[in-house]
Formats: C-alpha cells, structure tokens, sequence
C-alpha cells in the first residue's frame, strides 16, 4: 500500500512541477514574444489600459498617449506625424505596429521581462501603469533639413554620425501620418490604410531601410576600390584597359560609360580616376579581374548580405556572389543583382570617413522606466573593420576629389570639404533611372555620413542623374547639420 501511495505521490509531484516549469516558462521567458504576437488581442487591449510610453526627439515627444473618453483609455498621437513616420511607425488598435512602436513595443507598453517590477510596483502603490520612454538618435535640425530637401520626390534620406553609428535623420517619401492609422475609429482607419495601400509610391513603405530595394549603381565602386586595395595587387594608380566600349564575355551585354567614350585620354585608366569619373568600363574589368569571393567578402563587410536591426529590422542589401564573369562586370559597378538601401550605403561612406571602422546603426539613445531611471543607454558597438586605415584614407581622398573635381560636383559647400559618389542606376531598358549620391563631410574630420537616393529618375518625364538631383539634396542636409 505504501509503495503505491509513494508511486502516486511521485506522479503527482512530477505533473506539479512540470506545470510550475510550464508557468514560468510562459510567465517570464515568453513574455514579451507573447505580449508582442500580433495574435494576442487579449495583450493588445491589456496595452491600451496603461499608458504607453512616449518616443522622444531630443526631449520631446514624436509620439505619446494621452487620455481618452472611450474604452481604450489612451490615444496614441503623433507630433508632426509625416515628418516622422520612418522612425516612430504607426500603433494601430488591430493589427500590428510597426517602427520603432513594434520594435519596442514590450517595452513602450510596459509588458517586457524586464518591468516586471515596475508592474509589480504599480499595482501594490495603485499608481497608473505606465511604459517606458524611448528618446531617439534623431537630430531635429537633420530630420527637417531631409524632408524639405527631399520635397515632393520618392526617395529617402539617411545621416549618420560615422565615430558612433548613430543615426541623425531617416525620412522616406511619400509618406502618411499616423495618426490617421492610430485612431479608435477602427471604420476610419481601415479607410485610411486602404487608401495608403492604394496610393501611388507605397507610402507604408519606409524606403530608409526596406521596400523594394534600389541597384545602388556607381556608388558601389567605392566597395570595388576597397576590395581592390584590400588584395595588396591594386593601388589607386593601377592602371586598367580604356576601351569606350566593352562586349562582355558570353553575353550579348555590351558596357559602356556614361559619356559614351573613353574613361578621359589613354589606353588605359587608373583606378582613381575611373572613380572620381565614375567611369563603368574600368570598373568592369576590375571586377572580372578579381575573385568572386574577394568582392562579395568586402561587400559583406560593409553590411551586405548581413541581418541588422536598429533596432526596427532592417531588409538586408544584396551583392551576390557572382561566379559568371560577365554578371560580376555588371555587378562590379551596382547593377545586375546588386540592390541596396539608403542605410547601407550610408553605411559604406561612413565606414570610409571613421577610417575604416564601421559603427553599429543604430537609432535609440537611451530607454527610461516610468519613473524616469535609465535602464539602457546607447553605447557605441563596432559592426566591423572593412579596411585599412591606409585604404580608407585613399578612398576618402578620391570620394573628396570626385567632388571637388569630378562627377559629384554639385555636393561642393563652400568652405567645407565633402567626399561623396554619385550613382545612376539603370533598371530597365525602357524604366527610369535610380538616382544616388553617398558621401561625408567635413572631409577632415567627418561627422556626418549621408546616403540620398531618388526612384523614378526624379519623377515622372525627368531624367536627372545622381549629380544633378540627388547630390544637391545631400548638399542641403549637410549645410543645415553643418551651420548648427
């Protein structure tokens, strides 16, 4: 009798602390995946009795709650909501936020693992739950100067800072106000988000860092020079054939230069100068030249091909890995299979500029608990060292003589040094060009690393280039960082 009161007592001591095990699991290490499932509409209206914490732009807020008459009990609103609707998102009542309101969401509702506390303590002293505060990297002054230059074009700007990878501006156009998608009328904001899914330029895409992702054209040959240079076979001096056309072997492709001619006098052209002229021939033969793996390993320490968030999730940019020589040639100079974002290529000018370390991206200075103690502070984080310091400061020198005396001429400010690469990248045969410009300023000791770039060649009947359109843009978010 004793030995199957023992096996009985066994048995349900072992369902007792499978249960205990089961409970914690879900309680503590499941927590924030659980309160942050799109699914859970029981976390979600549990969201709206707390109010939610706000998202800060150097101390004021871009978005915050505020008291309702209705059953939610707050209402989520958006200061300047178009400016900032790359950064912040939108909080909908269904469905799933988006930026930076669903990469924190947990913490900005006040549901994570780490306020358990804080639930805890609100309860026992009967205070308002409350979420915690997210105050950004952004720079007002930056942000603004982005959206005015950026005007009524589809496209996106980024800054960064190249010594700390943080992020100054991300706006992306067309875009919409959040406000419209957060209100508690639910038939209001269905309406609204059709007619953003209708609308013409996909404005709920953020262009910043995802959508369908642009070939970054001639601003990748800054990446090309580095894997060059990263070999020890090339210099900027190495010399490369000159031809004003180039059939590619297997291929019916025939490459050619944007002036139609020859990379300036000669039979052959130096790197440098194939750079500044933003010449595609040379750098065609350049990338049929080198390995395959040599370039796609430079291209993925730049950030290619690499997850990163920032911590919204950020699409990855593409360079394949391109054994097929003549796919290489096209690829060696941003076309092909090549596809980019504004941050990545921010991301290459600013590796350049911070002597060939690569900072972290990222967008939040700190986060603060309800009573206003910070639990995370933004530390500077290296992603990786693409080059040299040798390598980078050559580089750095022909993006500044691009500039001064090449085809990125209209990103000159006067008294200051800029180094940037233009890009116009084809699409199509019969679609408009993307146009780009990356670069840094002031070239000495740069602080700011910005990439631009504009869809549909700069609107429709436009047929504009990487310098004329979308390096005056950069121009205008530089002087206003720079004039502070």
């Amino acid at each position: 009798m004793n030995r199957e009161i023992k096996r009985v007592s066994t048995i349900v001591l072992g369902m007792f602390l499978a249960l205990l095990v089961s409970t914690s699991i879900l309680q503590v290490f499941s927590a924030d995946t659980l309160n942050t499932d799109a699914r859970n509409t029981r976390a979600l209206n549990d969201s709206y009795s707390a109010q939610r914490g706000a998202i800060l732009v150097k101390g004021q807020p871009i978005a915050q709650s505020v008291p309702s008459n209705d059953v939610y009990k707050w209402q989520r609103v958006y200061g300047n909501g178009p400016l900032y609707s790359a950064v912040t998102g939108f909080f909908p009542i269904n469905g799933e936020p988006t930026g930076l309101e669903g990469a924190l969401n947990a913490k900005l509702s006040g549901s994570a693992n780490s306020q358990f506390f804080d639930r805890i303590n609100a309860i026992l002293t009967g205070k308002n739950p409350q979420g915690a505060t997210v105050e950004t990297t952004i720079d007002p002054v930056a942000q603004q100067a982005a959206w005015d230059a950026l005007g009524d074009l589809q496209g996106a700007v980024v800054l960064l800072e190249p010594k700390t990878g943080k992020i100054l501006a991300m706006v992306s156009k067309p875009t919409y106000d959040p406000n419209q998608l957060a209100s508690h009328d639910g038939k209001a904001v269905d309406t609204a988000y059709q007619g953003l899914l209708a609308a013409p330029g996909d404005p709920l895409i953020n262009r910043t860092i995802g959508g369908n992702l642009n070939p970054p054209g001639s601003t990748f040959k800054p990446v090309m020079s580095s894997a060059a240079f990263g070999t020890g076979q090339y210099t900027k001096d190495s010399q490369l054939p000159n031809p004003a056309s180039l059939p590619l072997p297997d291929s019916p492709t025939v490459v050619k230069n944007d002036s139609l001619t020859t990379c300036g006098p000669g039979a052959t052209v130096s790197i440098a100068t194939a750079q500044i002229l933003s010449c595609n021939i040379p750098f065609a033969e350049l990338g049929m030249q080198l390995k395959p793996e040599v370039i796609k390993d430079q291209a993925d320490k730049f950030g290619f091909n690499q997850p990163l968030s920032i911590p919204i999730p950020v699409e990855k940019s593409v360079y394949p890995l391109y054994t097929d020589a003549a796919e290489r040639a096209l690829g060696s100079f941003g076309q092909k299979d090549d596809r980019a974002t504004p941050l990545q290529m921010a991301m290459v000018s600013a590796a350049i500029a911070n002597g060939g370390t690569l900072m972290t991206p990222n967008l939040v200075d700190s986060i603060r608990s309800a009573d206003l103690q910070t639990v995370e502070s933004f530390q500077p984080k290296e992603f990786s060292r693409p080059l040299s310091q040798q390598n980078a400061d050559t580089i750095k020198q022909m993006m500044v003589d691009g500039v001064d005396h090449g085809v990125a001429s209209n990103a000159r400010i006067g008294g200051v040094q800029v180094g940037g690469k233009t890009g116009t990248a084809q699409n199509g045969n019969d679609d408009p060009y993307t146009l780009w410009f990356t670069g840094f300023a002031p070239a000495n000791d740069p602080e700011f690393a910005v990439a631009v770039v504009v869809e549909n060649g700069g609107g429709q009947g436009q047929s504009g280039t990487g310098n004329s359109i979308a390096a005056p843009i950069a121009r205008k978010v530089l002087e206003a960082v720079l004039n502070k």
